[in-house]
């Protein structure tokens, strides 16, 4: 892997959300992340995916400082991230995001160029802010006459695409992409994707992309991570992940995606059916979370809790029970 730009290590958070017990009041902890980890190369794009809940924006919003870790840490270029009770301006200009919503991410009572002007002004990027402005437009193909315009004035993959220019306004090297076209048409999507890679190619931006589309990660992932219930399933790459997928979830999520083709169809591995429902998080099953829906449970899946394996080449790991015993022990 080339240079390491992020890495989280062991990363908890854990939020306190009610209290139960009529006599008795007991906090209620949720375990929105509990003990991940992976790292990012330069260049690279990383994606993030699994089911409502799982914790990816979570690990999202905690690079960007929005939320503190419970445990753990996240580091930039060998810089800890919560090292400073107050994250550097640099820190900041370096690291971005791309919310999913751009309707409520974007100013509505500001125009395109006061919203690409606040980052610039901010981090005092840049001699002439409306050359910037005009810059940044031309850098994500929209004519600089938007710039007069509201967010109501723009369609929804403009907005988008608006949110995506404010992002780059500071020049930064990881932008993280939160979920950045799950709002937008299926046709505007593609538009967004291949904008994101060419900006990618040009600038040599680092992305961590968190969906729980798997058909996007296809063409845009170098590396995927599978989330739980807070927790990392698989981490393969693009490649790997699509043609060899080692864990009953990550194979359960691949034979779900809509295929329209005999090609397409030939790459889908087995149906893999789920039987049960999703544990609650705050109130998570003993060994491995997923045994309430594996078809492949064991005795040992329901009482010891398995750790990530190396299942294949260039960091392919799973967290899985039928990776670290010999079939005889099944």
């Amino acid at each position: 892997m080339s240079e390491i730009v992020l890495r989280v290590e062991a990363l908890k958070k854990h939020f306190v959300v009610a209290h139960k017990g009529l006599i008795r009041r007991e906090p209620v902890t949720v375990k929105a992340v509990d003990g991940v980890s992976f790292e990012i190369g330069r260049g690279e794009t990383v994606g993030l995916v699994g089911e409502s809940g799982s914790g990816k924006s979570t690990i999202a919003y905690i690079a960007m400082g929005m939320y503190l870790p419970t445990s753990g840490t996240i580091y930039y270029r060998d810089r800890d991230l919560f090292r400073e009770k107050k994250r550097p301006l640099d820190l900041k200009r370096e690291i971005q995001i791309v919310f999913q919503d751009p309707s409520s991410s974007l100013n509505p009572r500001q125009t395109v160029r006061q919203i690409l002007e606040l980052p610039l002004r901010i981090h005092q990027a840049g001699a002439n802010r409306l050359e910037e402005v005009v810059r940044l437009l031309d850098l994500v193909d929209l004519p600089a006459e938007v710039m007069h315009k509201y967010p109501r004035q723009l369609s929804g993959g403009e907005r988008q695409i608006v949110a995506i220019a404010r992002a780059l306004a500071t020049r930064p090297s990881l932008v993280v992409l939160d979920e950045p076209t799950s709002a937008l048409d299926v046709s505007v999507q593609g538009k967004v994707i291949n904008l994101l890679i060419r900006l990618q190619r040009e600038l040599g931006l680092t992305y961590l992309f968190i969906s729980h589309d798997l058909s996007v990660m296809r063409n845009f992932a170098s590396r995927v991570a599978i989330l739980y219930l807070g927790r990392i399933a698989e981490v393969a790459s693009t490649r790997q992940f699509f043609e060899n997928p080692q864990h009953p979830y990550t194979q359960m999520l691949l034979s779900s995606i809509p295929v329209i083709s005999e090609e397409e169809e030939k790459l889908r591995p087995a149906k893999v059916v789920s039987s049960g429902e999703i544990p609650s998080p705050v109130n998570l099953p003993p060994g491995c979370s997923f045994h309430t829906r594996c078809p492949y449970v064991m005795d040992v899946c329901r009482r010891v809790d398995p750790a990530l394996v190396e299942v294949g080449d260039n960091g392919h790991v799973a967290r899985c029970h039928l990776h670290e015993q010999p079939l005889a022990q099944k």
